[in-house]
């Protein structure tokens, strides 16, 4: 099984986890609701990617594992939350190997239909951020791309490593791998020492 097979249902478990773990957050969940909100968040970034990439039948319409995998890491989210929500950090964690797993795979996606390299990377950037954009607006959270923390930019960052070294002709597995840690590094110094991008002046 290719790695990049296996980390792309990774990230999707990984994605499903981070939407269940929000929406049991809510007050008296169901099991519709808790399920609706992994799914969106699961593919939600992908689907956007494959329509504008023109890219037919959509990814989870085309493989039913995707489906499996999902409903299994909603399951334990939804069976298991109070161990989970124990754990610090742990939506921070699913969260970051979601985006992290799901630039990269989207930036390779886009490059096989013969776009620009900067297409590609914001292509790998959509795959990853916009799932758990459409998570927060259903939730009725402030979307994590506005809030004082480099998500969207630590995507962009690890989808332009990877373009790098698959120009140099680096072994495929080392690119994926060398760029999914790049995200994972860049998001866990941002968070830790609270970096951000300088913000917007605007007049008051």
């Amino acid at each position: 099984m290719p790695i990049q097979y296996i980390l792309d249902l990774l990230g999707t478990g990984f994605f499903a986890l981070s939407g269940a773990l929000v929406a049991n957050r809510k007050s008296k969940p169901d099991w519709f609701g808790v399920t609706f909100i992994g799914f969106i968040t699961s593919i939600g970034g992908g689907s956007i990617r494959d329509i504008l990439l023109g890219s037919y039948p959509l990814t989870w319409v085309a493989d039913v594992n995707r489906i499996y995998v999902i409903i299994i890491a909603i399951v334990l989210t939804s069976v298991f939350y109070n161990q989970f929500a124990k754990l610090k950090r742990t939506f921070f964690l699913f969260d970051s190997l979601g985006i992290a797993m799901f630039t990269i795979l989207g930036t390779e996606k886009a490059l096989l239909f013969h776009v620009n390299p900067l297409i590609a990377a914001i292509m790998g950037m959509f795959s990853a951020i916009m799932g758990g954009v459409m998570r927060d607006v259903l939730t009725n959270e402030v979307p994590v791309i506005f809030r004082k923390e480099i998500y969207a930019t630590a995507c962009l960052a690890g989808a332009v490593v990877y373009l790098l070294l698959n120009h140099l002709q680096c072994n495929r597995n080392l690119c994926l791998i060398t760029s999914v840690l790049v995200i994972l590094l860049i998001r866990i110094v941002a968070v830790k020492y609270r970096l951000a991008l300088p913000q917007v002046k605007r007049d008051t």
